[in-house]
């Protein structure tokens, strides 16, 4: 299917001129419109919050929302902007690509998430109006998420007007597979493992299956990193790992379920770092690390506690989920991501299967088995009400029929992204979009105005490629200075 078709036209044409303005200035007025139509602030940002506090007997403008959600919601918008930029610039020569396309992404799906998760959780039926807060913020940057992982798996292999594209469809299909799962399914998913990573992931790896480059190799001197290239990504892995406690906890309730969601994923996080270095030195001949697992592989506990976070995991349940994890992500990059590309035809440039998509379906079905255990001797009655939101038509529903719940709402995130990402890397394919050519793929000098002394880079030898399987003799290499 995909993975067999080809584009046999003409020289790819990365003229962006008069697509990219045109499809930004008509989406962006597309929004000034839609806003005007549907989006109003809601009763806490709203100028007739002095009311709202006297007919609620509210004494203090304290307990405005914004007070609770804000510090959670600085961290998450920090996350999206730098630290998922900063981790896609591990490539040489496509740090303006990784961090710049990022942003474009971002700044446009955050707009069409107010509009789309406002058309399905917060439109009021008598105004047909949405009103948006700082929760609706938050959720918004994870909607985001969603594509941004996407993203990872295409790193400079596509033009930014097709980035957009998959930010429109992806924001899209994000709101619609979380309505299924959170709403409809009535799963507990507080940091995302099933509708952010699981999902971002899969549509990720569904888009890269369709787009495949059967000579990519042509840019192989490219896809990979040099020194500063991976310090720079190294900053984005640590303000991810610094704050992913807040983006597992934002949205949660307030009081012990935050608290719980913040302190589980504080410690699969450490548990995850040991383990991901104790397997990446055990995986080389002289125990070396491998910056690619230090950068990405250190963030899976986070990921994997995304559903489980604010359940009764217990502080040594949350080490033991980081400690499989890292191990269970290293492998992934040592084994999986070479297999999926020869034998899948499926080129992941981040190896976003490994961080996102895998990490984030185990964390549902762990989600799944800790819910389906849960009990009112470790809860309360209370707390089990509380946590699982056991109330109006779900108040009967047990602990074993919630964990099968969200057993299910995780194989709706992955079905949702593999075909959903299938059927968008079609769209992808018509040769109307400006993407790169094979050898041109990884170099920012396609789709931005580079320095000089940036211009001429001299051929290497292959160097920290995410997909690659880098284990093996030099003389075995693909690519050499004699072939340059």
């Amino acid at each position: 299917m995909g993975n067999c078709w080809t584009y046999l036209g003409p020289q790819k044409k990365t003229n962006v001129r008069f697509s990219l303005p045109a499809v930004c200035f008509v989406w962006q007025i597309a929004m000034i419109v839609l806003f005007g139509i549907f989006i109003r602030y809601d009763e806490e940002s709203d100028a007739h919050w002095v009311e709202h506090k006297r007919t609620h007997n509210i004494t203090s403008d304290i307990e405005n929302d914004f007070y609770f959600r804000y510090p959670s919601f600085q961290d998450v918008h920090v996350m999206i902007f730098v630290g998922f930029g900063f981790l896609m610039t591990f490539l040489k020569r496509y740090s303006f690509g990784g961090v710049g396309f990022n942003f474009l992404i971002a700044s446009f799906g955050l707009q069409w998430a107010l509009l789309m998760q406002g058309w399905f959780h917060a439109l009021d039926p008598a105004t047909a109006k949405i009103t948006i807060g700082v929760e609706s913020l938050i959720n918004a940057d994870f909607c985001c998420a969603g594509s941004l992982i996407a993203y990872g798996a295409l790193l400079g292999k596509v033009s930014p007007v097709q980035c957009l594209v998959v930010t429109l469809f992806g924001v899209t299909l994000f709101a619609v597979e979380e309505f299924i799962i959170l709403d409809l399914l009535h799963c507990r998913d507080a940091g995302g493992s099933m509708v952010i990573h699981c999902f971002g992931g899969y549509y990720g790896l569904g888009i890269s299956w369709v787009l495949y480059r059967p000579n990519l190799h042509q840019s192989k001197q490219l896809n990979g990193s040099v020194y500063h290239s991976d310090v720079f990504a190294m900053i984005g892995t640590l303000f991810l790992w610094m704050f992913w406690p807040s983006f597992n906890s934002a949205i949660t309730d307030h009081g012990d379920g935050q608290h719980r969601a913040a302190i589980n994923t504080y410690l699969a996080l450490a548990s995850c770092v040991l383990t991901t270095v104790a397997i990446s030195s055990l995986s080389q001949k002289k125990g070396k690390l491998d910056m690619v697992h230090i950068q990405n592989a250190t963030l899976a506990g986070g990921v994997a506690m995304g559903t489980a976070a604010e359940f009764m995991i217990s502080p040594y349940g949350s080490l033991i989920v980081g400690f499989c994890f890292g191990i269970i992500s290293v492998f992934g990059y040592l084994f999986i991501s070479p297999f999926l590309e020869k034998y899948l035809k499926l080129q992941d440039t981040c190896g976003v299967h490994n961080l996102h998509a895998l990490p984030g379906m185990l964390g549902g079905f762990i989600g799944a088995i800790v819910a389906a255990f849960a009990s009112e001797g470790v809860y309360g009655k209370e707390g089990l009400i509380s946590t699982f939101d056991f109330v109006g038509e779900y108040a009967d529903r047990g602990t074993g029929t919630q964990g099968g719940f969200q057993a299910a709402g995780t194989c709706v995130s992955v079905a949702f992204g593999l075909v959903g990402g299938t059927l968008v890397g079609f769209i992808l394919k018509l040769p109307i979009w400006g993407d790169p050519a094979d050898d041109d793929c990884y170099d920012d000098e396609v789709y931005w105005e580079v320095p000089e002394d940036e211009e001429i880079i001299l051929p290497v030898l292959e160097y920290n490629n995410h997909m690659i399987h880098k284990h093996q003799d030099i003389a075995e290499s693909n690519f050499s200075l004699e072939q340059s």
